[in-house]
């Protein structure tokens, strides 16, 4: 009885590890951090068509817009603590590396800047979401079908965080919905909030009255 015991306990373990845990709702009122760049700030569309501000409406959440242009993933952990001391978001959705990607940083690196991000999150009682962002490349620019960068599905797997995947990449996929090759446009930002939300839903973060 015993030798089938320790193999069955170990095979639970194992599959848990690493694994997304279902976030708790965050209820119309709450305060909730998209922490970014340039794709989150809404450069390519006027004020009011950025994700976080159609996100607002439609969740009742109240959102803050912490987009910068031109920011990444090493210089954003520098900015990154004060945000959430002065907001105390109950959730932070980061989307994030787009610039590093573009400076040719070390894809291990930038991983591991956002693991920071997520950990100084959750350490300030934040729940995490990331948005996955397309990797640089010359196949995916002749192609025109750019694919998130491996380590986004990665970070998910290894701190348990959920990751909102091909919803950004398919935007700029899109050349209608792309006001240039790496920002949506108005429509584009409406396609990646609608599917931000649906993500969202499924993880069990928006409740259905606020939706």
């Amino acid at each position: 009885m015993r030798k089938f015991f320790l193999p069955t306990f170990l095979l639970i373990i194992l599959s848990s590890c690493g694994q997304p845990a279902r976030l708790s709702a965050i209820p119309p009122g709450q305060t909730v951090l998209a922490f970014g760049d340039s794709v989150t700030h809404g450069t390519g569309a006027q004020a009011g068509q950025d994700w976080p501000g159609l996100l607002a409406p439609a969740t009742g959440w109240r959102m803050i817009n912490a987009g910068l242009p031109g920011d990444t993933a090493l210089a954003g952990k520098s900015r990154f603590p004060d945000l959430l001391a002065r907001h105390h978001p109950a959730l932070v959705i980061i989307e994030m590396g787009g610039n590093d990607f573009l400076r040719r940083r070390p894809q291990r690196d930038v991983k591991e800047d956002l693991r920071y991000l997520i950990r100084t999150a959750r350490q300030a009682g934040s729940q995490v979401v990331l948005i996955a962002v397309p990797e640089l490349s010359l196949l995916a620019v002749i192609a025109g079908k750019p694919d998130d960068a491996p380590i986004y599905t990665e970070l998910g797997e290894e701190e348990g965080v959920p990751v909102i995947t091909d919803v950004l990449s398919d935007v700029l996929s899109a050349p209608e919905l792309r006001s240039d090759n790496i920002h949506p446009n108005a429509a584009g930002y409406r396609k990646l909030a609608v599917g931000i939300i649906a993500r969202l839903k499924d993880i069990g973060l928006i409740h259905e009255a606020g939706a």
